[in-house]
C-alpha cells in the first residue's frame, strides 16, 4: 500500500517543479508506472501510449524533483537524452543518497521508514 501512496503522491504533484523527492518517492514511482504501464500496453498499446502521455509531465517534475535532492539542478536530467550512458547516469544519481537537512531546493524529502 505505501507504494500506492508514493505513486498518488507523484500524480498529484505533477506540477511541482520546485522542492525535493526523496529515493522512496522516485523508486516507487517507477515501479508503479511500470507496471501500470505493463498491464496498459498489453491490453491495448492505445492504452499505454495514452497513460504514457498523461504521466510524462508528472515524471519529469519528480525527476527534476529528484535532482534537487542530492543538490543538483533540474537540468541534469537531460543526461538521460544521451544513449545509454545517459541512462545509468541517471540511474546512479536516483541511487545516491539524499542531502542532509536543508539545501539550495528547500527542506529534505520524507522518507520511507525503511
Amino acid at each position: 500500500m505505501e507504494m500506492v501512496n508514493w505513486y498518488l503522491s507523484v500524480l498529484k504533484n505533477y506540477t511541482g517543479f520546485t522542492g525535493r523527492a526523496g529515493r522512496a518517492e522516485i523508486w516507487f514511482f517507477i515501479l508503479a508506472h511500470f507496471l501500470v504501464s505493463l498491464i496498459l500496453n498489453v491490453l491495448s498499446e492505445t492504452l499505454g501510449l495514452i497513460y504514457a502521455l498523461a504521466v510524462l509531465v508528472p515524471s519529469i517534475a519528480v525527476g527534476i524533483r529528484r535532482m534537487h535532492d542530492i543538490g543538483k539542478s533540474g537540468w541534469w536530467l537531460l543526461v538521460g537524452l544521451i544513449p545509454v550512458l545517459g541512462l545509468f547516469v541517471l540511474i546512479y544519481f536516483y541511487v545516491l543518497k539524499s542531502e542532509e537537512g536543508e539545501n539550495a531546493y528547500g527542506a529534505s524529502a520524507p522518507t520511507a521508514p525503511y
